[in-house]
């Protein structure tokens, strides 16, 4: 936890100089009823309010408006418009204090399950939603943009639709499923069918259904003009009249002056500028508050306290507007979104020259934050919080923007050029407000204006650079004045002084000029190696490179100069569309199994109605939990104090190793028992958990766990891989597989190359944090937990543990997950374990969920990967040999990490025979988070690090990638390095039929041409396989128990081991039950995981639930035929499972059966390798086409296409939306998703990317522009013994992702080729042009392995004992 900071501010403070009346009355509406509160918590967010008073469809995902999933509709008058607005903001940052005179819509409000809107039924039926956490979020979203659309009477396109979501994140569907949904309600352009025969619904029929085929990659032209609403069938039309009107009272409601709180905080509202003007003359340091989008992240993750706040949003004079005849002025309380569309008035109001300036604006907010943000957050917040990353700051002060501020006794003007004083400093006096912003216009002749940004993603993020960049010429082209003013180059927005002084009075058509300017640049810009924020080289070039692009774009409108017009334009992509060929499963379709039943919960998660373990409403007495937290890496505990904390009012009662039965309780996690639940003498990381404090409010908990005062000593401590390797940092693990005779195989090949491929790890980033519920019972020591895991039993054998009681006095249940994905396997059982000890103690229910950062920091990544290779292969491009040693970072614990490495080796062969093998595998121990499981649990990382030695030996040999993969792919029944026949083997097939389908030899043809032509846009193309194993390598995990009872009413309960964290587990069950028994799909019904109903089930993991729940719950079924076949042949063949029932329960015969299955044949012995490791293998293959900006490195995917088999798929739909969700989870790992740990400072050694801020999962416009994905059919499958012959499919399709990044290497080799560098045929050259992709593939890594003149004037080199800001482990 953060220690507390507290603002200077007194809520003490006399307000008898205030001279209006002030209310302490908050009304306001929620989902058409009023309300009316008169004793409001000043501290309670719009979410905390919701979800206490049992509406707890809306979600906390992430605490700071990263992730959307507390989305609702905040409706009311818009004093800038004039019009009522229904806004999507994010509950979690509002204050109530906001809601006052406003409607609030929650998911709740606007459907359910018996009469869902229209977007909540498209959504769930379009499977549109997996986990569901997210899914309230993105209705409300949606819904936003629905009413708002339907009030203007304008058309709805699809750009819209897209760009509503982009405050909204999704971890599990890919997004795909959601846009086909929503864009159903567009009413123009293209149309979607939703859940149709798998084409995009294009008018005149889609190329996948009337033979065309080819998918819309080779159509890109969409039907435009005004169309009729479109309703896909079956689905219930969209009406705007039937929306929850805008409450008439609220028309007339009077806006009074507010004023509430208590003794820690008070809130005031004003309504006009005089009443603040009052209160900050009598309180100078309070907090103004418009948005709250910062100040929300402030006091949630940094503790800082504000005694006296105001919010300031309701104040109407500070949200005008006025357009005069040379400038534009705005409140400075607009709101973004209102600034958004000033922007574009002002636009047509001064035309495209004297509009320049507001086109900057608006391109810039166009990518500021989410929308929820800017339906809130005001310029004035931005520019006051003077953030150094600012995206709007640099185009307000290059436009020489004058602010307006007012105090009680001055109005002043404040130049923009002279606003920022230093880092989060300006000139704004203390008892001032911003009042209003004058933007002048451009000139309409001889006057330029640009604005850039670089993030790590294109929308929603925070900027690495951004630059505002303007030049003032005469009629000579002379410059008059030029403002190149940057943010993220220093610890203030500034101008680059030195260019700017270099350009006036040059000429700007003359080469010279550009040259002059960029040195000058360079050294206005001269960052360290160690520069705070890291990425030096990067910052520098973009700093370069906008300036480039700007130039040249100036030299079209200032003619006379030499162009490079291709540097102008910046990457924009398309609406994405896509393609799923939903006639893969009618060669095996059944009555149930086989068909595309939507998720059995998809309408519950859409309106809301679905619980997870924190939506349990309280019990009586109920308890939180908060952890306290180490601060270093890696420390002796001198001592601990939590007196402090008991000291605090709500504060109950401190657990920690302790309050243990024995000292061995504390150690967990087999086979080695090394992890401990609490600190004992020594912590070895940042966020191991030391103890925890139980309060009677999550709020207090967490102060109190502020308040336990810690004091170290440091040690020292390890971070990356390479320095575990140097200090021999190990745990005690060793593995080898060996087949055939490397060392004899190199000697004799033609060519020996060497190489190391390294990747980072990855934040599960499930929406829904770690949560669990611990309930004592009054006998026996019996206790109860609900917990957010994967892992039932594994969490009952240590809640007993912690206990001191047997396993079966602990029952453990799941009802569902928001996402998993591998994370809540071993890391969601210690805060289970708390929970337990906590309600043992104090003897009350006790509950707790992360933050977003807590679980971050405590519950692991998957495990970044270090492989050292030799390479022997034959001119032929045949590989003879491989010798390699594969390294993960364990970090802090064992956890699963040494299982991670077994796969990761048995996958460091990727889809290739290669004859002679030897691979070795170690795992570093080092001070870092405790990675752990991650779906595909290593093999991503040996296949990563197969493709790696694969795509360098192909440049080696001077042969295309994908011939030389194709040269060595495995052919049926040939044998894996650890011996296993590959059968039902298509990969081959897949590869040729894939490279037809989606004309890849065409397309490579047209990228050669395209690279040829552009020097700044490079394209790339890859065609990457996958073969995934498909078994828990630990053998006595493959097994499983099912429990079905039928009732009278013929009606089936089904239990079994597996639980359902939006992977369509229980669909996929029910469907398999209802085939089996022959009853109706709806008749099965699946309640929840639980340890009382199946004993010892394994964890929900390694893509083997189907097949273990499966054909467990189909043995109990073929019992219960049995039983029931008697009463078939005696009824007849049309006799109800209700009539069965009935005459076999009167016969007194059991209606209930336990099944159970365990997978025949595997049993893998290291060291011999002998046994089969795998009951089979999960293939696929991929073609990705990308674009890249290497002026920038920014990049989009063109298209993506997937093949899969799945074997006989028990349902296409669930197994589609798994592999376009696992492929963009994979599209992230390689591209985008980066761990940083801080090297220095006050939190050195701590996990810097903590949060959706600064840690960047792929959005809804970070998919292919073009995503097809089909199922591979017309095989057969020969020795496939799964339930109903399918393959597991969840983690598979991850690494398909890769195919992404293999694109981009492409397209980066094609960039370095046009300046001479790249590796030299046949030498194994370490100093040559071969390029060494690491992944991720970052904005960063892309642009800095460019060769350009430009990036290589700034790369920035270490000094002697010069170290970079950011450790990548």
């Amino acid at each position: 936890m953060a220690p507390s900071a507290i603002a200077t501010t007194s809520s003490t403070a006399s307000a008898a100089s205030l001279s209006a009346e002030y209310s302490d009355t908050i009304t306001f509406y929620l989902n058409g009823t009023r309300v009316v509160l008169d004793d409001v918590d000043p501290e309670a967010t719009l979410l905390e309010y919701l979800r206490g008073i049992g509406l707890t469809g809306t979600k906390l995902g992430c605490s700071e408006g990263g992730c959307g999933a507390c989305t609702l509709v905040l409706s009311g008058f818009n004093p800038t418009t004039r019009k009522i607005y229904h806004a999507s903001i994010n509950a979690c940052l509002a204050p109530l204090v906001a809601i006052d005179g406003k409607h609030v819509i929650t998911v709740e409000g606007i459907g359910n399950v018996s009469r869902p809107h229209p977007a909540q039924e498209r959504i769930a039926k379009g499977n549109g939603s997996q986990c569901g956490f997210c899914t309230p979020g993105i209705v409300m979203s949606l819904y936003s943009t629905l009413r708002n659309k339907a009030d203007s009477k304008e058309e709805l396109t699809e750009e819209e639709i897209e760009e509503g979501f982009d405050g909204n994140l999704c971890r599990c569907t890919g997004y795909r499923s959601i846009l086909n949904a929503a864009q159903t309600f567009a009413t123009t352009g293209r149309k979607t069918e939703v859940g149709a025969n798998g084409g995009c619904g294009r008018e005149g029929g889609c190329c996948m259904e009337n033979g065309n085929g080819g998918g819309c990659g080779g159509q890109r032209e969409v039907d435009g003009g005004p169309a009729k609403r479109f309703t896909p069938p079956g689905f219930i039309d969209y009406d705007p009249d039937t929306e929850l009107i805008f409450p008439p009272q609220l028309k007339k409601h009077e806006f009074k002056p507010l004023a509430f709180g208590n003794k820690r905080k008070k809130w005031f509202r004003p309504v006009t500028l005089e009443q603040l003007l009052e209160i900050k003359a009598a309180f100078p340091q309070a907090k103004i508050i418009g948005g709250s989008t910062e100040t929300q992240i402030e006091i949630k993750f940094k503790a800082v306290q504000y005694p006296v706040s105001v919010y300031v949003a309701d104040i109407p004079e500070l949200r005008q507007y006025e357009f005069r005849e040379d400038s534009l002025e705005v409140g400075a309380n607009v709101t973004l979104t209102d600034l958004e569309h000033l922007a574009l008035k002002a636009q047509e109001k001064f035309g495209e020259k004297r509009g320049q300036v507001f086109a900057a604006v608006h391109k810039q907010l166009r990518y500021f934050a989410g929308r929820q943000i800017r339906n809130v957050g005001t310029p004035a917040g931005n520019l006051v919080t003077a953030s150094p990353i600012s995206d709007l700051n640099p185009v307000l002060m290059a436009a020489d923007a004058v602010l307006v501020a007012r105090s009680r006794e001055n109005t002043m003007e404040l130049p923009m050029r002279e606003f920022f004083q230093g880092y989060r400093k300006t000139s704004l006096p203390a008892e001032a407000v911003l009042v209003s912003i004058k933007i002048p216009a451009t000139r309409e002749r001889g006057e330029f204006f640009r604005a850039y940004k670089q993030a790590k993603r294109k929308d929603d993020d925070i900027a690495i650079v951004t630059a505002a960049l303007r030049v003032r010429v005469d009629e000579e082209g002379v410059v008059e004045e030029a403002r190149l003013v940057y943010g993220g180059m220093a610890p203030m927005t500034v101008a680059a002084k030195r260019a700017g002084e270099f350009l006036k009075g040059r000429k700007l058509a003359e080469l010279e000029t550009l040259e002059g300017t960029m040195s000058a640049l360079s050294r206005d810009f001269d960052l360290g190696f160690g520069v705070p924020g890291g990425m030096a080289s990067y910052r520098k070039s973009l700093a370069l490179g906008f300036f480039y692009r700007f130039y040249h774009d100036a030299m079209k409108e200032f003619a006379g100069g030499e162009r490079d017009e291709e540097a102008v334009e910046e990457i924009e992509r398309e609406i994405s569309t896509g393609t799923e060929d939903q006639e893969a499963a009618a060669a095996y379709m059944q009555e149930i199994v086989g068909k595309s039943n939507p998720h059995v919960a998809a309408l519950k998660q859409t309106t809301g109605e679905a619980q997870y373990t924190d939506d349990i409403p309280p019990a009586r007495n109920e308890l939180y939990g908060c952890l306290v937290l180490s601060a270093r890496a890696h420390a002796k505990l001198l001592s601990v104090d939590f007196s402090p904390a008991l000291d605090i009012s709500g504060v109950v009662d401190y657990i920690d190793k302790n309050d243990m039965p024995s000292s061995a309780a504390n150690h967990w996690g087999a086979p080695h028992f090394e992890e401990v639940f609490f600190a004992e003498e020594e912590v070895h990381t940042a966020g191991q958990v030391i103890g925890m404090v139980v309060a009677t409010s999550a709020a207090r908990a967490a102060e109190g766990a502020r308040a336990v005062r810690v004091e170290y000593e440091e040690l020292p401590a390890i971070f990356t891989m390479e320095e575990a390797i140097e200090k021999e940092s190990f745990y005690k693990f060793f593995r080898e597989i060996k087949k055939g005779d490397p060392e004899g195989a190199f000697e004799k090949c033609d060519y020996t190359f060497t190489g190391v491929a390294r990747m980072g790890g990855q934040e599960h980033f499930y929406l829904e944090t770690n949560a669990s519920i611990a309930i004592p019972k009054p006998e026996d020591g019996e206790m109860e937990i609900w917990s957010s895991t994967q892992n039932p039993n594994e969490a009952q054998v240590y809640a007993s543990q912690v206990l001191g009681v047997q396993s079966n006095k602990v029952v453990v249940k799941v009802k569902r997950m928001g996402g998993g994905f591998g994370g809540k396997e071993s890391r969601s059982v210690p805060l289970s374990s708390y929970c337990a000890l906590a309600a043992k103690k104090t003897r009350r229910p006790v509950r707790c969920m992360l933050t977003r950062e807590e679980d971050m920091l405590t519950s692991g990544q998957r495990h970044p990967f270090l492989g050292r290779w030799k390479v022997g292969v034959n001119k032929d491009g045949k590989i003879q040999a491989l010798d390699l040693d594969v390294f993960n970072n364990g970090g802090w614990s064992w956890d699963l990490s040494a299982a991670v490495c077994e796969r990761a080796m048995t996958h460091s062969d990727g889809c290739y025979l290669i004859p002679n093998i030897h691979v070795r595998g170690r795992i570093c121990k080092t001070n870092t988070v405790s990675n752990t499981a991650f779906r595909g649990f290593g093999g991503p990382q040996g296949m990563f690090i197969a493709e790696s030695y694969m795509s360098e030996v192909a440049d080696r040999l001077g042969m295309p990638a994908e011939q030389f993969r194709e040269i060595n792919l495995y052919r049926p029944l040939e044998e894996t390095h650890f011996n296993q026949p590959l059968t039902d083997w298509h990969v081959p097939l897949m590869y040729k039929q894939l490279q037809e389908e989606c004309d890849y030899a065409s397309r490579r043809e047209a990228i050669a041409k395209f690279n040829a032509s552009h020097k700044w846009r490079k394209r790339g193309l890859a065609l990457i396989p996958t073969k995934f194993g498909i078994s828990f390598t630990a053998l006595w995990f493959n097994q499983a128990g099912a429990l079905v009872h039928i009732y009278h009413d013929g009606s089936v309960l089904v239990a079994h081991g597996g639980t359902e964290m939006g992977q369509g587990l229980h669909t996929k069950m029910t469907q398999i039950a209802a085939q089996a028994l022959h009853v109706p799909f709806e008749s099965v019904y699946i309640s929840e995981t639980a340890t009382n109903t199946v004993a010892n089930a394994s964890a929900t993991a390694a893509s083997a639930s189907s097949d273990l729940n499966g054909y467990a719950i189909h043995n109990a079924c073929q019992q219960l035929n049995a039983r029931l076949q008697p009463y078939r042949e005696r009824l007849g063949p049309k006799a109800t499972m209700k009539e069965l029932a009935h005459a076999a329960y009167f016969d007194r015969v059991n209606l209930s059966a336990q099944g159970f299955y365990k997978t025949p044949e595997i049993g893998y012995v290291w060291g011999e390798n002998k046994g089969k490791m795998f009951f089979y293998f999960t293939q696929g293959v991929t073609a990705a086409e990308v674009e890249v900006d290497t002026l920038t490195g920014s990049w989009t995917c063109l298209r993506a296409d997937i093949k899969m088999d799945v074997g006989q798929s028990i349902n296409p739909a669930i197994d589609y939306g798994q592999i376009q969700g696992a492929f963009i989870q994979g599209l992230g790992l390689f591209t985008m998703e980066e761990s940083l740990w801080l090297r220095n400072g006050p939190m050195k050694g701590s996990l810097a990317t903590r949060g959706p801020g600064n840690y960047k999962i792929p959005g809804f416009r970070d998919i292919p522009q073009v995503f097809n994905v089909s199922l591979l059919k017309d095989v057969e499958w020969k020795d496939l013994r799964t339930i109903q012959r399918s393959r597991g499919v969840g983690e598979p399709p991850l690494f398909m992702g890769s195919a992404v990044f293999f694109a981009i290497r492409d397209a980066l080799k094609a960039a370095r080729k046009q300046y001479g560098v790249g590796a030299t045929v046949g030498s194994d050259d370490k100093e040559d042009g071969l390029l060494r992709l690491e992944s991720p593939a970052t904005v960063e890594r892309i642009r800095l392995a460019c060769k350009d003149e430009i990036v290589e004037r700034v790369r920035v080199s270490a000094k002697e004992g010069e170290k970079s800001f950011f450790i990548a482990i």
